[in-house]
This record gives C-alpha cells, structure tokens and sequence, in this order.
C-alpha cells in the first residue's frame, strides 16, 4: 500500500536544450515539430577536438564556451555552465529567491540529478595530460571533479542553506529528485525544493553508449520500426516546488528497480509498471484519468519495447502518448526534469509534443503514438524515466480546475 501525497504545487519550472532557452522556445518546438538535433561536429565539446570522430546526431546546446561569472570561477566546467545558463530563463531565479524570503533560505532543499556531472572537466584535464604531459593547473576548489559539483554550485549560485542532494541513477536521476524532494517537504524537513537535472556532452557517455552499441547513426526515431538507437543530447532542467496546493501539481510519483539485469530492463517491464502503479496510487488516479502520457521513448529496441508493452497493457486505446527525445537528443540525468517540463507545458498550453522523426510506428502503438503535435486539454499527466540498468521512476502531474486549458480526464 502506498500513501496518497499531499499537496505540493510546482512554483515555477525552466528548461535550456538543443531547442533553445526557456518554455517559450520548447513550446515553440512543440507546435511547430522541431528538432534541434544536428550531425556531431569534432569541436562540439572538451578542450580539443575529437580524436576519433563517431557517426551520430547530438541535441548541443549553444554558448557554453562562455566561462561562469567570476563569483563562480572556481565552480567552471561545461556542465555548469550550462546549469547557469538554464536558471537564467522564466524568472526562475526570482522565483527562488521569493521562495528564500518567504521560508528562509535554510528551508529550502536543493535536489539535482547528473549522471556524469563535471566529468568533462576531468577529459580535458587527462587531455592535457596526454598532450603536454603534464596536468594543467587546477581549481583551489577539489569538489569540481567530483559528482557533487553541480549540487555544490547552484547552492552557491541560489544562496540556498537548506537539504542539499545529489541523485545519479543514469537516466532516471532527476525524475527521482523530484520524489526525494517531496519526501522532504512531506517528512518536514523543508517547505520548498529546488528539483532538476543537468548533463552536458562529453566522451565518456559517447563513447560508453556507443561500446554499448546503442548510438544512432541518424536522428533517433522512438517507436518507429526502424530505429537503430539513441542521440545524446545536452539539458539544464528545473522546477520549484513548495508545500500547499497551487495551480501545476504533483500529485503523485513512483521509484522502483528491475534487479534484473546491469544494463537491459526487465523484458516483462515489471520494474516499471511496479513504479506506474505507486504514482497512480499517490495521486488517487485510476489510469483511466491520465490525459497525456510523456514517454521515456530512447529509441533503442529493447526500451521501446518494453515501454511500448507497458502502455498497452494499461492505458485504453487512444490515450496520447509521445516522446520528445527525436527533438532534444537523450538528456541522460536530464531527461526527467525535461519530461517534466514537457508535461507541465502540455498542461499549461494544451498542446501535446508529437514524436519528432517517427514515421513507421511501431504496431501496437499505432493507437497510442502521437507523431504531430495534438491541441488538447488535459488536467493529468504522466512522465516516464526507465533508466539503464532497470532505475524507474514515473512521476503525476495535474492541474486544478479553473487553472486554464487543463479539463480533459480522459
């Protein structure tokens, strides 16, 4: 048995991609069925160019060459970078100062989700190594090359005091920070919670992805029969939670594991439906009541797979679903604060992501897929983190009546 959650409203949320900065520019993308994902270029990330170049497509975002503002010089490296570029959009650092004044700074949580962090810092330095033969100098400040260095600098950035966690369980690693900052609020412990995710582009995840022969050599086509894998895309994603009902909610969230297999999920989807069923039962929803389903979609066989029976095993025919990796790339730690961006949009601006790139839908998704964008009002929604290695994490959001488009139960 699981408890129903109590109200936790989502204050104000942001995102940056391959898509461009701020709700604006993904929603643009979202009406308009853009991708933003563009073939892998030698100088797209790190010190030096590529020394062995791969054949893909990556979601990189623009002006991270940029280092941090001197207050945060010895927090620099690609990956905050790009968390400072994500919190500069949508007021949303006003919003988290407010939320500071109001409930001080020591209340509130800060809980961020990387699967790589600064490791990229950590390449360069080894390709100074290799070309110099020596280390270049390095930052006064040691927790740069560690997992914490994201965490560590938006605390700093924010000037937040309060519970501060990282979360790094690949790809479902920020849809879990906002799990674990509910149970903060809910347990007392805070009455606000800053929640997201950042990865940015680095060797180590092209290269691990492609040992692992999972890398498309073309723009990623989730649920399409003829899908040959994932891009890997880049993304600074967060969203403000506070205790008390609102407008945009969360109403309920799920966290299991497959203990099945290092990197393949469980081929039944056990795992995921076990984390399905606690956010349905935390929100007090019956499937039937979710109006759009934000898949996790990588394009890989055997995820789409297991994804796809999963939907058809629970949802009724014509429950639209979609997945947005075809415009953004595969985020990696990002991409549950970016499913959840996604899906907050849907319930803001009544306008449901199509499956960028998707042509030949798989069969039994036929009834479900939506591959343009779809105008309809929904007030619940469902976004989807099935991680490597079987780390699942589904999270609810809805949002109350009278609160714009949301009035679709469908």
């Amino acid at each position: 048995m699981t408890s129903r959650l109590s109200p936790v409203r989502v204050s104000a949320y942001t995102a940056v991609s391959a898509l461009g900065a701020g709700k604006t520019a993904h929603l643009d993308a979202v009406v308009h069925g853009r991708s933003g994902l563009t073939p892998l270029g030698a100088h797209d990330f790190g010190i030096a160019p590529m020394a062995q170049m791969l054949d893909t497509w990556v979601g990189r975002v623009p002006g991270l060459e940029v280092p941090l503002p001197k207050p945060w010089a010895h927090w620099d490296c690609r990956n905050n970078r790009l968390a400072w570029l994500g919190l500069q959009n949508d007021g949303f650092m006003c919003a988290v100062r407010h939320a500071a004044e109001q409930h001080g700074a020591h209340r509130v949580a800060l809980v961020l989700g990387s699967s790589t962090a600064s490791i990229g810092a950590t390449e360069d330095g080894y390709k100074m190594l290799a070309q110099c033969g020596e280390f270049p100098p390095q930052p006064a400040n040691p927790a740069l090359h560690t997992l914490h260095s994201l965490t560590g600098f938006v605390q700093e950035a924010l000037g937040l005091r309060g519970p501060a966690q990282t979360i790094s369980t690949a790809c479902s690693s920020s849809a879990k920070a906002f799990a674990s900052a509910e149970r903060l609020i809910r347990l007392g412990l805070a009455d606000a919670a800053v929640v997201g995710g950042v990865d940015s582009l680095c060797g180590s995840v092209m290269f691990g992805f492609h040992a692992l022969q999972l890398v498309s050599p073309e723009p990623c086509r989730p649920f399409d029969t003829r899908r040959q894998g994932i891009n890997i895309g880049e993304a600074a994603a967060f969203a403000l939670l506070e205790r008390g009902a609102g407008g945009l909610q969360l109403l309920g969230c799920g966290e299991s594991s497959d203990a099945h297999h290092l990197s393949a999920p469980d081929p039944k989807g056990q795992g995921a439906e076990a984390a399905l069923d606690q956010a349905l039962s935390r929100a007090g929803l019956p499937a039937s009541a979710i109006g759009y389903i934000h898949l996790h979609g990588t394009a890989t066989p055997k995820n789409d797979d297991v994804e796809a029976q999963l939907i058809v095993r629970r949802f009724a025919p014509g429950t639209p679903a979609s997945s947005t990796k075809g415009m953004t790339g595969h985020t990696l730690g990002a991409a549950g604060a970016l499913g959840a961006v996604f899906s907050l949009l849907a319930l803001e601006s009544g306008v449901l992501p199509g499956t960028v790139n998707t042509a030949s839908v798989e069969p039994g998704m036929v009834p479900f897929l939506r591959v343009g964008p779809t105008p309809a009002r929904v007030r619940h929604v469902v976004s989807n983190a099935f991680a490597f290695g079987g780390s699942n994490s589904v999270l609810l959001f809805g949002q109350a009546s009278g609160q714009g488009p949301g009035d679709r139960d469908a």
